[in-house]
């Protein structure tokens, strides 16, 4: 917990983790947050961010899944829902330039290029997202997303969200790029080979990103990820006590606790750093060498 001892608000944020087909299965689209960034600076995530009041603008143009389906799906509010799908369908375009809108409910843009002085606009707050598809007539493509899961960052950070992820195809003809702020490098992996990476200690993963990766990688193609429909409920991380020692607990958290390479460089989470070094795994503090596998 802070220490003030209050528990600061989980502002809601959407994340989208963009998907395509390749050789050796479905591939999704990472980027390393800039190290200047207040939240998991340095962290290997999927495009997203905090929701803009804005965002919850009533007069855009929308195919696809009323906000009300969207919010049984999150266990939200409809007017919380139609925020974070346009927060999702804002920040998709901001941090990669891959834009779910089209000229109709049936379209969708097939090359962003032309967008780019709106899209740096957007990014600064000088446009919203509504004004832009009003100015270009285009339609958001809601029916392009699916809903995945819901964490909330533990109370023990001084930063929470309620962290609403998507899952989208990487619509035919655009390009995902790494022409944001918020980046360090982009790149597409299989979710085998980001948690294999990860385990080499040549990313940082934290737990809800790690257990997207680990969720995506039970699909053979996009086909069957587009298909799904996991079951969504909340999870918040809780840290405290278990025979006597701390940790941060979530599902298959011991998982993720003994193929972590380094603890050491999760600056962005005091939840992590508080735990147990006992509790380890790979290279880190802890680590294989000291047995706590």
């Amino acid at each position: 917990m802070p220490d003030s001892g209050e528990v600061p608000e989980a502002k809601d944020a959407s994340t989208v983790m963009l998907v395509r087909d390749g050789a050796a299965g479905p591939e999704v689209f990472l980027q390393r947050r800039a190290g200047a960034m207040e939240f998991a600076a340095g962290m290997t995530a999927f495009p997203g961010g905090r929701v803009d009041p804005v965002d919850a603008e009533v007069d855009i143009d929308w195919a696809g899944p009323a906000p009300s389906w969207w919010g049984q799906r999150f266990g939200v509010s409809e007017v919380r829902a139609k925020a974070l799908v346009c927060a999702a369908v804002r920040e998709t375009f901001e941090e990669c330039g891959v834009l779910l809108a089209g000229p109709t409910a049936d379209t969708v843009v097939a090359d962003t290029a032309g967008y780019r002085r709106q899209r740096e606009r957007i990014e600064r707050r000088d446009l919203t997202l509504a004004e832009f598809l009003a100015e270009q007539k285009l339609v958001l493509r809601a029916d392009l997303l699916r809903p995945w899961a819901r964490w909330i960052t533990p109370t023990v950070e001084r930063r929470r969200y309620d962290t609403h992820f998507f899952v989208a195809m990487l619509p035919a003809g655009q390009l995902a790029d790494g022409a944001t702020s918020e980046s360090d490098g982009v790149h597409w992996s299989t979710p085998a080979a980001a948690l294999a990476t990860w385990k080499a200690g040549e990313q940082v993963l934290l737990p809800p990103t790690w257990s997207q990766l680990t969720s995506l990688g039970a699909y053979a193609d996009t086909a069957e990820i587009l298909g799904a429909e996991p079951p969504i409920e909340p999870i918040q991380p809780e840290f405290g006590s278990v025979d006597g020692k701390m940790l941060l607990q979530f599902p298959d958290n011991m998982r993720y606790f003994a193929d972590i390479p380094d603890a050491s460089r999760l600056q962005g989470s005091k939840g992590m750093r508080d735990t147990d070094p006992s509790l380890l795994g790979g290279s880190g503090p802890g680590g294989a060498g000291s047995g706590a596998r």
